[in-house]
């Protein structure tokens, strides 16, 4: 097995930088997730990690050993697509098991490594048959085997989801992370899914325009966001923002509204005098008429059996709530809001970092 390391990793194409410099570790057998909208350098990224790609600047390890110029094959790296990539005239079988024998590895021992892989990833039954045979997500857990079969030091996923229905995402989803735990393999997954993210990882890497904005775990990305960016892409449905006004002790939002700051928060301000307010849906709760509540009217209203999202406008903005079920208020009504200001954020209206 094998950790990663990338020491101001640069890529260019022609005149436009895609990554201006990143570094980065991701440790032994840790399973890593990148995420980040389409065009932040996320599946670019991968792609050098494997070898599909040039580096432009910086250095790249692969545990002790500088891979810059080592070819994909000489990489020891195993890469899961999103289109599956099965040859279409071989059985399930020789799909998984083509990459052991173009090494001229012995019959008994791949025979070995597919049977155990196909049993890991349920499919043994489907091993006679062709690729067009299968489900979408039988053909992706054959794609997985191929690459599992090989025993590599790291894998890598290339959303390898995204052509799967909502259902089968699932449960592929769970699989692929209860093979992260078996295998204890370092892997490395790209998605634009932040619920994938996580879901699955040990770790998320956010990038933005090809820049690292946060690295941590599910948790503290989700409870302790680095920026504005970070806050509003982790959490689905996405964090509110308020444009706020600084007031002695609080805030005053663009209605007039005043909330009352806890003192710790209140100290973060300083001498700010506009700031932006994050809250979570899950932070805003129905509550009764009163000073600090926002009156807000119901726009949609979403049932979802455990819960339910209340959307509203503020100030030409719209927004959502997490409510209990039996809270679920109706399309029109008007209705007031309290914020968990303990739990809430607040973010430097320039550079949009979180204040703490």
């Amino acid at each position: 097995m094998a950790g990663i390391r990338l020491r101001a990793l640069k890529k260019s194409y022609g005149a436009v930088t895609v990554i201006p410099g990143i570094d980065l570790e991701i440790r032994d057998r840790e399973f890593v997730v990148f995420v980040g909208p389409s065009g932040c350098g996320k599946s670019t990224l991968l792609r050098i990690i494997a070898g599909l790609e040039p580096i432009d600047g910086g250095d790249l390890f692969i545990g002790d050993r500088r891979v810059n110029d080592v070819p994909p094959a000489q990489r020891d790296i195993a890469m899961v697509f999103q289109d599956y990539a099965l040859y279409p005239h071989m059985s399930v079988y020789d799909n998984m098991a083509f990459g052991l024998e173009t090494r001229n590895t012995p019959k008994d021992e791949i025979a070995r490594r597919v049977r155990r892989a196909a049993e890991q990833l349920h499919i043994t039954e489907y091993l006679k048959r062709k690729p067009k045979e299968l489900s979408g997500g039988q053909r992706q857990r054959v794609a997985m085997g191929r690459a599992m079969v090989r025993n590599p030091q790291v894998f890598l996923f290339d959303e390898p989801l995204s052509n799967l229905d909502a259902k089968l995402r699932s449960e592929v989803r769970t699989e692929i992370k209860a093979l992260a735990q078996t295998l204890q393999t370092t892997m490395i997954f790209v998605t634009h899914d932040q619920v994938e993210a996580m879901t699955m990882a040990d770790r998320i890497v956010i990038l933005k325009d090809g820049v690292v904005q946060q690295v941590g775990t599910p948790q503290q990305v989700y409870n302790e966001p680095a920026n504005a960016f970070v806050a509003g892409f982790i959490g689905s449905p996405a964090m509110n923002f308020f444009a706020a006004r600084h007031l002695d002790g609080g805030l005053r939002l663009a209605d007039g509204t005043e909330l009352p700051l806890p003192a710790e928060r209140a100290a973060l301000l300083g001498d700010r005098g506009e700031v932006q307010l994050g809250v979570r849906p899950e932070h805003l709760r129905l509550a009764p008429p009163g000073p600090g509540t926002l009156p807000v009217r119901v726009g949609v209203v979403e049932p979802l059996g455990s819960d339910t999202l209340v959307y509203f406008v503020f100030e030409g903005v719209r927004h959502v709530a997490r409510v209990a079920p039996e809270e679920t208020p109706t399309a029109g009504e008007t209705v007031h809001l309290a914020v968990a200001l303990e739990r809430a954020h607040l973010f430097d209206t320039s550079s949009g970092l979180v204040l703490r």
